[in-house]
């Protein structure tokens, strides 16, 4: 069997949180081209309806949108069980909904604050608990969670201090349980995008102004495309990744190079 094939993900069973658009969407849709039945997990039900019919059109694979609020526990729970009703495993689990908001520090509310912590750091760990749980008793799985590379490096010029903190945390998360799963068969790893040009970044009237400037700071000079985080995904959940875990992948066209 050559690498192409070693590579395929038929008969995986995988979920993507926040998949019903960017960059999650493009990860559910690198995987279902890569053989996986996968479910599209959004606290938007009907944009991820549309995005798991689109998907499951264009690849022949079977596609299924679930809605679940990543920051509470029971609503994750309830998810997990709907994976497992329809699919009966989870091979792998991205855990990617996140959210940004940019205040300046002295003007961040509590409740700004405490909203981008809760979906980005304790959805990632509530959704990867139950993950793991299930991959335990499985006896192997893959979890991939979105970090950035703002666990790395300070945006500028927008200010970002509860994304920057609450990606560092997801990074320290992921080698966390990937040092106290890896006897249990269970892998935890993560990717670190720079700049995408998803749709919504590409359609904000605040966030288009700042475009300029991040390709001027970016060694290649432009934003990635979401469909080049596909192939990481790609990699991470299927078998030949098996001895890759607790990693962090920075995809940012060396932005944090320099």
């Amino acid at each position: 069997m050559g690498i192409m094939e070693k590579m395929r993900l038929d008969g995986k069973k995988i979920f993507v949180t926040g998949g019903a658009r960017g960059i999650g969407m493009n990860i559910a849709r690198g995987v279902a081209e890569a053989g996986a039945d996968v479910a599209i997990v959004d606290v938007d039900i009907d944009e991820a309806a549309k995005t798991a019919q689109q998907i499951s059109a264009d690849t022949g694979r079977r596609v299924i949108p679930l809605r679940a609020d990543v920051t509470k526990p029971q609503e994750v729970d309830e998810m997990i069980a709907a994976v497992l009703e329809q699919f009966d495993r989870i091979d792998a689990a991205f855990c990617n909904a996140g959210i940004c908001i940019n205040a300046p520090a002295e003007e961040m509310t509590f409740e700004q604050w405490k909203r981008v912590i809760d979906i980005n750091l304790t959805g990632v760990f509530l959704t990867a608990q139950a993950a793991g749980k299930v991959m335990i008793r499985q006896g192997g799985g893959s979890i991939i969670n979105t970090a950035s590379m703002s666990a790395h490096i300070v945006n500028v010029p927008q200010p970002q201090c509860a994304y920057n903190a609450s990606k560092a945390g997801v990074i320290q998360l992921t080698k966390s349980l990937a040092v106290e799963w890896a006897m249990k068969g269970v892998r935890v790893n993560s990717i670190s995008p720079g700049y995408i040009g998803t749709d919504l970044v590409m359609n904000s009237p605040t966030l288009v102004p700042l475009i300029d400037k991040w390709k001027e700071m970016t060694p290649v000079r432009r934003l990635g495309r979401p469909e080049e985080l596909q192939a990481i995904a790609v990699y991470l959940a299927g078998d030949t990744s098996q001895f890759t875990t607790g990693a962090d992948f920075v995809i940012d066209g060396a932005f944090t190079c320099i």
